[in-house]
């Protein structure tokens, strides 16, 4: 069995020509040809087989162990037949590969989105570099941005807390998916209509973790009454500081007023 085409991406759509390696860089570089005679109109989606003209497309991908990957791709230009259609030459897609106009593979870009939303930019790029599927920080955050969002899903365990749009004069409310550690919505405001709203939309909360704020309750009694309702660590140990922190203070101040008293 030759392995070196079922390394290739998509190989039941492309066909390996020639490969080569680089020892000095080290690099291996495969050619690839599409298989199908045929390509199909991106517009209208009938297939055509009248070629135009070809070229060549050259396209990173992921490494095989210490050696870097380049593809290049003989692609084609065809004539659509369909009279119809507003387009009458296209370029054939081959979506398996990569995206139109795409300089990595589709492989690649999965792999570095994963990293992108994994680190972010600055620390992606620098794994990305020894993973020898390298990228800049702006290319791992445009990948990120263009990543489909995760399905939504209600949490069983939810986290209420306000949030700042503009300190003392404009608030709203952030909820998070304690489970998943993500946030799921931010409402506009802190009143406990919205809360309630978008709980009854988002049926089976189960857990409400919240602050202490009394619209908070009233909403989530409201939107979701068969919910237990928990006060969140972080405002429970920052009442318990303020607390001792009041405690503390009274005790240093009374020996004083003790003493200036008997004076």
């Amino acid at each position: 069995m030759n392995l070196l085409p079922r390394l290739s991406p998509d190989p039941a759509s492309v066909r390996l020509d020639t490969w080569a390696i680089e020892p000095a860089r080290p690099a291996i570089t495969l050619t690839l040809r599409p298989r199908s005679r045929t390509a199909r109109c991106p517009l209208c989606g009938r297939r055509s087989g009248r070629v135009h003209s070809r070229y060549e497309r050259t396209l990173a991908d992921l490494p095989w162990g210490d050696h870097a990957v380049l593809i290049r791709l003989r692609a084609r230009r065809l004539f659509c037949d369909n009279a119809g259609c507003e387009r009458r030459i296209f370029a054939e897609r081959l979506p398996g590969i990569a995206a139109p106009w795409a300089r990595r593979t589709a492989r690649v870009a999965t792999r570095q989105t994963a990293i992108g939303l994994a680190l972010g930019g600055a620390a992606g790029a620098r794994l990305s570099r020894d993973l020898l599927v390298p990228a800049s920080r702006n290319t791992l955050l445009r990948l990120v941005r263009a990543a489909p969002s995760p399905p939504e899903v209600t949490p069983s365990v939810l986290g209420v807390d306000d949030w700042a749009l503009r300190k003392r004069h404009s608030y709203g409310t952030v909820l998070v998916d304690l489970e998943r550690r993500r946030p799921v919505a931010l409402l506009p405001d802190r009143e406990a209509g919205t809360l309630a709203t978008w709980l009854r939309e988002h049926p089976g909360v189960a857990i409400v973790a919240r602050d202490r704020a009394g619209a908070y309750a009233d909403g989530v009694r409201r939107g979701a009454p068969g919910a237990v309702q928990v006060a969140d660590r972080f405002h429970l140990l920052q009442n318990l500081a303020e607390a001792l922190e009041t405690t503390v203070h009274r005790a240093r101040q009374g020996p004083a007023r003790g003493r200036a008293g008997a004076a």
